[in-house]
């Protein structure tokens, strides 16, 4: 079964073309970052499926700050392939075990690229910390986003609200950083033709991108902080986030580094400390309203 599944899987690279995805191409020099980032993704993916059984190595060879792009790749086909095998791979296990302890919150979001790819109606099993489990549904949010664009954003948006929803809305904002190439007035723009109701968990989500991925330098952030306006604490909350994982990973990039000094006023670490601090007696919480909370909970402490 599983020599079946990995023979016939592999992505093409050009599916980070952006111009092949319908994204923003008139910004070039941001444009060129994400569609790295995207490729690692990608890359990623094909490394797990020739690597499953020890996917670590080849993983460890990625540049240090796209690994975690690459880790998320691997997580969606890690994924598919407990799933093709009702988890008697134990993909994803591996895949979170020893080095990839450090990627977790990527793990479990390329995890959740399946809802969206494989059309998966529920979470995949995924080990070790509950309360991650609904970065899954972030990602989802994410892959309808990047395989859909901005109308499927707006489709997901317009839809009944609910916690779950909220969540999965985010990751839809993470996804238009993407799809606008990190263009702030584009991303204000779509965010202002969502519903009301969707528009402080869209800027969360870009938040996390801009902080995780870059491609916006300081003026392009404090833009962002001015048309992200009454939604700015949902705003850098997604910054948070952004350290959080960077911060584990123990690679922090310089865009990471600055976005956190100017949206929160403190330094990666710090920020990844309260994120630490704000979910501790969370963590083997199952219930999306605990991860609500923790979200919650950083928007409180904010400065």
């Amino acid at each position: 079964m599983v020599a079946a599944v990995t023979t016939r899987l592999g992505l093409p690279l050009r599916l980070a073309d952006f111009s092949r995805r319908g994204f923003r191409v008139d910004h070039p020099a941001q444009r060129a970052v994400l569609e790295l980032h995207a490729r690692n993704f990608l890359g990623g993916f094909n490394l797990a499926v020739r690597s499953w059984r020890r996917p670590h190595e080849p993983l460890s060879r990625v540049d240090a700050e796209e690994r975690g792009f690459a880790y998320e790749g691997a997580a969606m086909f890690a994924g598919l392939l407990d799933l093709a095998t009702a988890g008697r791979a134990g993909a994803l296990d591996r895949l979170l075990a020893g080095p990839g302890n450090a990627y977790a919150h990527l793990v479990h979001v390329g995890a959740g690229w399946l809802l969206t790819a494989a059309r998966v109606p529920v979470l995949p099993r995924l080990p070790r910390t509950p309360l991650l489990r609904w970065l899954a549904v972030d990602g989802s949010g994410f892959g309808e986003v990047y395989f859909g664009g901005t109308r499927a954003l707006l489709r997901r948006a317009s839809r009944t609200p609910g916690p779950v929803w909220q969540v999965r809305v985010a990751g839809c904002g993470r996804a238009l950083w993407f799809a606008e190439s990190a263009c702030p007035v584009g991303i204000a723009d779509v965010i202002d033709r969502a519903p009301t109701i969707a528009r402080p968990h869209l800027w969360s989500g870009v938040g996390l991108a801009a902080a995780y991925a870059g491609a916006a330098d300081a003026s392009a952030r404090s833009e962002l902080l001015d048309l992200a306006g009454r939604h700015r604490a949902h705003f850098a909350q997604g910054v948070v986030f952004a350290a959080g994982a960077r911060v584990r990973s123990g690679i922090v990039p310089r865009h990471t580094r600055e976005t956190c000094a100017q949206v929160l006023g403190t330094t990666a670490e710090v920020a990844a400390r309260w994120a630490d601090e704000a979910c501790a007696d969370l963590l083997d919480a199952t219930d999306v309203q605990a991860y609500l909370e923790w979200k919650a909970r950083l928007r409180d402490r904010l400065p």
